[in-house]
């Protein structure tokens, strides 16, 4: 039985090298290699009659079946690696290269518009002396709603058509919560600015239902509406020109007493009307007003020593006012021909 096994090792191994080495793919290879070292080959089948031998006989026969599975191993690998090398040097001999066609061009990629008056806008007012903060997209509805003065109840919830993604958690709808988180947890005086996104169930040439907003907060004693307008006609200088028509509407909003919008002529029309306006040739660019008490007693902060303005901007409506831009979606489509006008 012994010798029996050891002829038919030898001539497997006579056989099986012959196979390896006239091999011209890799694709055979492993079939070669399956058919001896897999778990049906021919030389797995030799090993399953080890244990019909003697035990005198096994480690004889064990040690040449360990010879020649090692020799197949290390030939097949020699092979395989002979196949890629050649395969490599076909692949680069077939290559033609046209070394008189002009190189590649490389884009210089740049600032998006919204990044471009985004930056513009906490220059302005990191000039005045206002800081930057910022908190968290996902907010409560204490930060977003209820310490601004939003009762449960309150109609002006309504308008902000909000994504909630439960009861009590949803996508902020402005970055007002960061004012709140602020005031809760420093002392005045405060002067920030909150740039960042904000979300609401809107869509439209003029609203995105993922849009920027930077808003803006100054608590101190003796803060007056005087004060605000001042900072507002001076940002919209600034950013506009000094020659830019402005003006200030009365308005409601549950967190400011009293409130204004702010409105400059359309840039688009130049005053004359058009969809983007609604015929109006102005521009609602922010919302403003005093801080309501109420808010301040939500944060902890005494309403009869300090006051403070806050406002607020949409930043996508301002950077389409200041580059002439009719529709906002074009903001989001990614069309390279009219983003590599900016820079």
């Amino acid at each position: 039985m012994k010798e029996q096994l050891l002829k038919e090792l030898e001539e497997l191994r006579t056989q099986t090298l012959n196979k390896i080495n006239q091999a011209d793919s890799l694709i055979k290879i492993e079939e070669i290699r399956v058919g001896v070292l897999g778990k049906k080959g021919s030389l797995t089948r030799v090993l399953k009659h080890l244990k019909s031998l003697p035990n005198n006989e096994k480690p004889i026969v064990g040690q040449k079946i360990n010879e020649v599975k090692d020799l197949f191993e290390s030939t097949i690998e020699e092979q395989i690696k002979k196949l890629k090398g050649e395969e490599t040097k076909r692949d680069l001999l077939g290559r033609k290269v046209d070394v008189t066609i002009p190189g590649r061009k490389f884009t210089i990629g740049r600032k998006h518009p919204i990044s471009i008056v985004m930056d513009e806008i906490k220059s302005i007012f990191i000039s005045m002396g206002f800081q930057v903060a910022d908190g968290p997209e996902i907010e409560t509805d204490f930060y977003n709603f209820e310490a601004l003065n939003f009762p449960d109840d309150h109609p002006s919830r309504d308008m902000q058509d909000t994504l909630f993604l439960s009861d009590k958690v949803l996508l902020r709808t402005h970055t007002s919560p960061v004012q709140v988180r602020t005031m809760l947890n420093n002392k005045p005086p405060i002067a920030i600015i909150v740039p960042g996104k904000v979300y609401r169930h809107d869509l439209d040439a003029s609203h995105s239902p993922m849009f920027h907003q930077v808003e803006g907060l100054l608590v101190d004693k003796k803060v007056t509406m005087a004060n605000l307008k001042g900072t507002l006609e001076l940002f919209v200088h600034r950013l506009f020109g000094k020659d830019k028509k402005m003006r200030f509407r009365c308005s409601f909003f549950p967190f400011v007493e009293p409130g204004a919008e702010v409105d400059i002529q359309c840039t688009i029309c130049g005053g004359v009307g058009c969809r983007v306006c609604k015929n109006s040739g102005w521009l609602e660019i922010l919302g403003a007003g005093m801080v309501h008490p109420n808010v301040f007693k939500n944060c902890n902060i005494d309403p009869e020593k300090y006051t403070g303005y806050a406002f607020g901007m949409g930043v996508d409506r301002i950077t389409m006012l200041k580059y002439g831009i009719n529709d906002i979606r074009l903001f989001f489509e990614n069309d390279m021909r009219f983003l590599k006008q900016f820079s």
